[in-house]
């Protein structure tokens, strides 16, 4: 089964990280996206650019309306995410535990609907 391991941080506190504490976090994404790629376990995952890059979409009365910015205003942001194949809830718990940025934010873990499944 799928498993989205969405990626929640502080984009505020990467400006008081060093340089180098920053090239250690990246080696450990590196590290676990390539332990994951040899398990099976990956599917895909990116890095996303800065809330303040982002574009809010609506529309309303047939009108689209965009804002700039995320929907909303949040303590943790939306950084990046992960899919990945897991036997069941258990393992991509298991799985999302060992991202890095579960130390400084949180990982939000979500079953993947595959509607393919019933066509």
């Amino acid at each position: 089964m799928k498993y989205l391991c969405l990626i929640y941080e502080n984009e505020a506190a990467y400006g008081s990280i060093s340089k180098e504490d920053m090239d250690k976090m990246m080696s450990e994404y590196f590290a676990f996206t390539n332990d994951i790629k040899a398990a099976g376990q990956y599917v895909g995952g990116e890095a996303l650019q800065p809330t303040q890059s982002a574009t809010t979409v609506r529309v309303r009365g047939g009108k689209v309306q965009t804002t700039d910015g995320p929907f909303a205003e949040t303590k943790e942001q939306l950084g990046g995410y992960y899919l990945v194949e897991a036997r069941d809830l258990n393992e991509a718990i298991q799985i999302a535990s060992r991202i890095p940025g579960a130390r400084m934010g949180s990982v939000e873990v979500r079953p993947v609907i595959d509607f393919s499944a019933g066509a």
